[in-house]
């Protein structure tokens, strides 16, 4: 009996960022359930899966380290106009039951028995649907991240279905009261300036007022971590200049998923500036499309500070499980107030600590997986 077999087609798969480990996430629930899976990228990239993200891949059978089959890439730019090509996508695709792509912008004919457009970015760029490219998807339907991206793509006329991630068991199975936390305030994210920016500039130059001129924050310190491409380093070069004369802020780059976890432990707030700025209804793609990052935050005992845009507005309801800010006086009040408050503390933590619990567990997102994919 042939094995059911799952493959992926992701363009941007080695920036192994959080689209990456949601839609990868997808297939390890599909690899528990007996498929196959496979990876059109002309690397194997598995180790670094693993390690990033925490995805064991097995054998279900035989409950041994699996491998995932890494393909040649077949979808190249310079033969997706060319029929021999497209003839060829169809002959390799037909071989599979489920088939999902992270689009580009461009769109091709599938032969697989399911297909998905995987959408974890609301950028009408990318889902320009032409009389053609209704055709090349007619037989494809598209999930996304959050109902935030639902909600954009229903504005350009696509329909989906929204999968949230979830959140790893480290952090869901962690006992928050016997937590020490420290006077540390968190940012994470990726350092780089384009699209989604995560605004760690306009945080540090907030810090150092709050260090100057606000007592109660004469003690903290404010850690700044995220990955770090070679790309990206004028950015970050540029960021490092600006902290030079502030001895309590740190930058930390390409921390291991062990230390990651350390410092979310020890952090007593969580600050995401992501989409700080931005005009929203223009600008969609540069704010937050959900936010893993403060989902973690929330799970860990940090009071967790967004900026109001995007994903965030799903999952903190404001006083309740976590704050909301739209200018930085905002936030310095809220800060501000809530430290004051340690009963208020005590049961926003514990609020949102049960709402991630509640709603991005494994087993969440397990369930949900099946009853949209299978």
């Amino acid at each position: 009996m042939k094995k059911r077999s799952v493959a992926l087609y992701d363009p941007f798969l080695d920036i192994l960022g959080g689209g990456e480990k949601h839609i990868l996430s997808i297939l390890k629930v599909l690899e528990d359930e007996g498929y196959e899976i496979s990876i059109f990228w002309n690397k194997n990239l598995q180790s670094q899966i693993e390690n990033r993200f925490r995805l064991q891949f097995i054998n279900p059978p035989t409950g041994r380290a699996g491998k995932l089959k890494f393909l040649r890439n077949i979808f190249n730019p310079q033969g997706s106009r060319n029929p021999k090509g497209l003839i060829k996508k169809l002959l390799v695709l037909k071989d599979f039951d489920i088939f999902f792509y992270v689009t580009d912008g461009s769109y091709f004919f599938s032969s697989a028995k399911k297909n998905f457009v995987f959408c974890m970015v609301p950028n009408k760029n990318l889902y320009q649907m032409s009389l053609l490219n209704r055709l090349k998807t007619f037989n494809y339907r598209f999930i996304t991240n959050s109902f935030f991206t639902q909600n954009y793509l229903k504005k350009w006329s696509v329909e989906s279905k929204v999968i949230y991630p979830f959140v790893n068991s480290d952090f869901i199975n962690q006992d928050i009261s016997e937590i020490k936390k420290e006077r540390i305030i968190l940012s994470i994210g990726r350092f780089y300036s384009q699209l989604h920016s995560k605004k760690q500039s306009i945080l540090v130059n907030l810090f150092n007022k709050l260090k100057h001129y606000i007592p109660m924050f004469k003690n903290f310190r404010l850690i700044i971590a995220g990955g770090l491409k070679q790309e990206d380093n004028i950015y970050f070069s540029k960021l490092q200049s600006t902290i030079k004369n502030s001895p309590d802020i740190t930058l930390k780059t390409n921390l291991s998923y062990k230390e990651l976890l350390e410092l979310y432990r020890k952090s007593l707030i969580y600050i995401h500036m992501a989409g700080y700025g931005v005009d929203e209804n223009k600008n969609p793609e540069q704010v937050e499309h959900l936010g893993i990052a403060p989902l973690e935050a929330m799970a860990s005992g940090c009071l967790t500070f967004c900026f109001n845009a995007g994903g965030p507005k799903e999952i903190i309801t404001e006083g309740k499980n976590g704050f909301l800010f739209n200018t930085q006086e905002e936030l310095v009040k809220k800060m501000s107030s809530i430290l004051s408050n340690e009963t208020i503390q005590t049961q926003v933590k514990k609020r949102a600590r049960q709402f991630v619990i509640d709603n991005f567990s494994y087993e969440v997102f397990k369930k949900r997986v099946k009853e949209i994919i299978l």
